[in-house]
C-alpha cells in the first residue's frame, strides 16, 4: 500500500501529517470531473449539500471534508489557522489523488482555498471559485482601510465566549440569512441547520478561526491565481461587505469572472442556491 493510500481511513476520515482526522464526503461518480467545497464559520461540509447533490446529478465528483475542529472532524488545541486549514486541503487532495480540481470556497473557506494556492500552487488545480469568501482581507489595517474594525471581530469573541450557542442562532437569524431585512422570508430550518452545525464544532477551534478569517492578509496569495477564477457575492452581504472581500479580489486575480446577486445576503449558499447551482455549473462547463 502506498504512502497516500495508507494515509486514508475507513468511514470517510483522512489523517492530516500532524494527526489530525477530517471527515470528508465523497458524492458522485468516482471517474467524473472532481470539484472540492470549503465551508463557511462555523458550519461543516453539510452547508454544501445543496451545491454537491445537484453537481453530483451533474456528473460530477464533489468532494467536501468538515475543516479542523468543525463538524465530525476531530478537535486539535494547536494549529487552528488558515496555513493549516490549506495543508489540510492539501491532504485531502493529495490522499485521494485528485487533479484537474476546481477548488470552491464560501466565507471563510474562500481563504482555505486562496491559501492553499498560496501555499501549493495550481499543479492539481483547473479553476477557483470564490463565494460569499473573506480574501483578501476582512480585518481594517493601515494598509487596508477598507475593511472592518478590530472591534467587529473583538465583539464576536467576546460573544461567543459569552454564549456561543445564543451568537450561532443570532447571526443566523439576523444578517447570515438576510432574515433581518423587511420582508424576508424567514426559514427556522436554515437557522436550525447553522446552529447545529455551530455546536457540533469545538469552542476553542471556532474561537480560534475567528482571528483566522478576519486577520489573514491573502492578498499575496491572490496574486498567485493563475486559472480561471469566478468570484460570486451578494451586494447586501452584511457578514463579509463587498467592497472589501469580492470587488477587491476581482481586482487583484487576473481576468476573474465577478457575479453579483442584488439584493443577496452573506448565506446565498442556501437563500440563492438555484441560481449559485446553474452559475457553478455553467463555470465548470466552460
Amino acid at each position: 500500500m502506498n504512502t497516500q493510500s495508507s494515509r486514508a481511513q475507513a468511514a470517510s476520515y483522512i489523517t492530516t501529517p500532524d494527526g489530525v482526522q477530517l471527515y470528508y464526503k465523497d458524492w458522485g461518480p468516482k471517474d467524473g470531473p472532481v470539484v472540492t467545497f470549503s465551508h463557511g464559520w462555523p458550519l461543516n461540509s453539510d452547508s454544501w449539500e445543496s451545491q454537491m447533490l445537484f453537481l453530483a446529478d451533474q456528473g460530477y465528483r464533489v468532494i467536501a471534508h468538515d475543516r479542523r475542529g468543525h463538524g465530525r472532524s476531530s478537535q486539535p488545541w494547536e494549529g487552528n489557522d488558515m496555513d493549516h486549514y490549506a495543508d489540510d486541503l492539501a491532504a485531502v487532495i493529495n490522499t485521494l489523488d485528485l487533479n484537474d480540481v476546481t477548488l470552491v470556497g464560501f466565507s471563510t473557506g474562500g481563504g482555505e482555498i486562496t491559501r492553499y494556492i498560496g501555499r501549493h500552487g495550481t499543479d492539481r488545480v483547473k479553476k477557483a471559485a470564490l463565494i460569499s469568501a473573506v480574501p483578501p482581507m476582512m480585518l481594517q489595517t493601515e494598509d487596508y482601510p477598507g475593511g472592518l474594525p478590530i472591534e467587529v471581530f473583538d465583539g464576536l469573541r467576546k460573544a461567543s465566549l459569552d454564549n456561543r450557542s445564543q451568537l450561532y442562532r443570532d447571526i443566523a437569524s439576523g444578517p447570515f440569512f438576510g432574515f433581518n431585512r423587511d420582508g424576508a422570508n424567514v426559514s427556522q430550518g436554515l437557522i436550525d441547520s447553522f446552529w447545529v452545525q455551530g455546536m457540533q464544532a469545538g469552542h476553542k477551534n471556532t474561537y480560534d478561526c475567528i482571528a483566522a478569517f478576519s486577520a489573514t492578509d491573502f492578498r499575496a496569495d491572490l496574486a498567485k491565481f493563475d486559472v480561471p477564477t469566478l468570484i460570486v457575492h451578494g451586494d447586501d452581504d452584511q457578514i463579509v461587505p463587498i467592497d472589501a472581500s469580492a470587488h477587491a479580489a476581482a481586482e487583484r486575480v487576473q481576468n476573474a469572472e465577478l457575479i453579483v446577486y442584488p439584493g443577496a445576503p452573506h448565506g446565498l449558499t442556501d437563500t440563492h442556491k438555484d441560481r449559485l447551482n446553474q452559475d457553478l455549473l455553467d463555470f465548470l462547463a466552460k
